[in-house]
């Protein structure tokens, strides 16, 4: 490695042989020494979770020319701390996460295990950032995503970030010369309304499939729905400190001892 350069862990939640992960990499190259940890396997929708009950596994992986690589049997969050104890053995200069395949805008963030390689790395107070294409399939164009995620990569490098604030990156899917422009957003106020498909398995036994809509409370102009909606790529800081500082002043309030 050069170590003139600034090092950036790469990492995702689609699996280590994603095309976003790839498009990433690709992406952030130029910019530094590249370093990939990411899951063998798809964990889309593992959120924060790390594994305590079973062995984690670390294994080097040949995918991508001058590119040290590592797959690990873990989930996203996994993958940050391992890169950083167990293959670096100290903190990248940035972490980047994605390319996801869809959407990550809205509370999908809670849900996301792109977004939470992410927030583990901010935890460490490492810059990081979690990119999302919004498009599902995996023979999604990459090209616009891609150089978004260099343009932000690079700004991050040359600026850094507000200690505890990871930035969560969503990018609409559209040519990019139909991409209107960056627009710091805040989280819209929206959910998923979900049912479950009842079905019987061949041996008689329930199971289900977890369906639903996406209702968006929100009708502000200043959301990363709204802004995706409109061609523009939304950027939401976001932090892991779950406190609602709002509501400590009316608790304070309550007759707690009484």
């Amino acid at each position: 490695m050069n170590s003139d350069k600034p090092t950036i862990l790469v990492t995702n939640d689609d699996g280590i042989t994603s095309p976003g992960i790839a498009a990433l990499i690709h992406a952030v190259k130029p910019l530094g020494n590249i370093v990939v940890v990411a899951p063998d396997s798809p964990q889309s929708g593992m959120g924060h979770a790390i594994t305590v009950a079973k062995p984690l596994r670390l294994d080097p992986i040949k995918l991508y020319e001058g590119v040290q690589c590592f797959q690990s049997s873990g989930t996203p969050a996994d993958c940050v701390k391992l890169a950083v104890a167990k293959v670096l053995h100290k903190k990248p200069d940035l972490v980047v996460s994605g390319i996801n395949h869809g959407s990550n805008s809205s509370i999908s963030v809670i849900y996301s295990g792109t977004m939470s390689a992410a927030v583990e790395a901010s935890i460490e107070n490492i810059p990081a950032v979690g990119f999302s294409l919004v498009n599902y399939s995996h023979e999604a164009d990459m090209t616009a995503a891609s150089k978004i995620a260099r343009h932000i990569a690079k700004l991050i490098l040359e600026n850094g970030l507000p200690q505890g604030t990871v930035l969560n990156v969503n990018i609409p899917d559209v040519p990019y010369e139909e991409i209107k422009g960056i627009k710091i957003c805040r989280q819209a106020n929206a959910k998923y309304e979900e049912e479950f498909d009842e079905r019987t398995d061949p041996n008689g036994r329930k199971y289900y499939w977890m369906v639903g809509n996406f209702l968006n409370l929100d009708k502000g102009d200043d959301t990363d729905v709204w802004a995706l909606k409109n061609n523009f790529v939304s950027m939401v800081p976001v932090q892991y400190d779950m406190t609602a500082h709002h509501a400590i002043s009316i608790l304070n309030n309550w007759k707690l001892n009484a």
